[in-house]
């Protein structure tokens, strides 16, 4: 039952999803703790952030598109948000706002866990703070033949030479072993959410199909890079992950793996 006593956490986005939502109370509850999860789709950045802080609220993911915005609203920013200049978690510490960045630890094991090859070739598309956690992550892995795609030539620049990769406007004719995408193409509830990222052309050339969408867990990328065969890695993968992780910095509890894949079977049941 809901009580005065309970910790509130939540998370921010333009478009909330229920994943976050789902796969924390499972764990309150598997554990026992007096504790509550809620999204929001604020409509000021700058009053959610002061209410995290006015109100006690404990802990706060940050999603798209406010993962560089928040940045000059917290106190103080852990290495892992400084590195990549993106923030998708808040620990609220007594009113002192402590950043850091899980989609940077959760892309790095999946990379590992699916043994990418770092010799290959790779288009990333998107030029936000998930992209810049993913580029690192890559970087960071060793692949040096990666190419950003972006449609904003300032940004697309900006995050290519910050990581040492090539820049393209548009890689509508190119091709590359491992093809990611991290923009809203594919979300659910969004303008783009039946269309693919990457054309039947690339899917097909491709080894590797990464989509950092999380909702749905079979975007129109996943489905047409299973439907080809191919090594598939999906944006819930990646919001299991990083949640984990975020949880761990709330409560200060890690759960067992067996209590994360029945948090993460929970979650993508809805």
């Amino acid at each position: 039952m809901l009580n005065k006593d309970m910790t509130l956490c939540i998370s921010l986005s333009a478009r909330p999803s229920n994943n976050g939502t789902r796969f924390h109370n499972f764990l309150y509850e598997e554990l026992g703790l007096n504790w509550i999860y809620k999204a929001f789709a604020p409509t000021d950045l700058a009053q959610a952030i002061a209410g995290v802080r006015g109100l006690g609220i404990r802990g706060c993911a940050i999603s798209m598109p406010f993962k560089e915005d928040v940045i000059a609203l917290v106190d103080r920013m852990d290495p892992s948000a400084t590195a990549i200049d993106s923030v998708n978690t808040i620990v609220n510490d007594d009113g002192v706002l402590t950043a850091y960045n899980t989609d940077y630890s959760a892309i790095a094991q999946l990379i590992e866990r699916n043994s990418l090859d770092p010799a290959s070739t790779v288009l990333l598309r998107g030029s936000g703070g998930m992209a810049k956690a993913t580029a690192a992550a890559f970087r960071d892995a060793g692949f040096r033949r990666v190419t950003i795609v972006a449609r904003n030539e300032e940004r697309g620049r900006a995050l290519a030479d910050l990581y040492g990769f090539s820049w393209v406007a548009d890689a509508a004719d190119a091709t590359a072993d491992v093809i990611v995408n991290i923009t809203p193409i594919g979300m659910a509830g969004g303008a783009d959410e039946h269309g693919l990222s990457f054309a039947e052309e690339q899917i097909t050339a491709a080894s590797v199909v990464f989509d950092v969408v999380a909702l749905p867990a079979e975007t129109p990328l996943v489905r047409a890079g299973r439907a080809a065969g191919k090594v598939v890695i999906t944006g819930a993968e990646v919001a299991t992950l990083q949640a984990l992780e975020q949880f761990v910095l709330y409560t200060g509890i890690r759960p067992s793996a067996a209590q994360v894949q029945a948090a993460e079977e929970y979650m993508r049941a809805q």
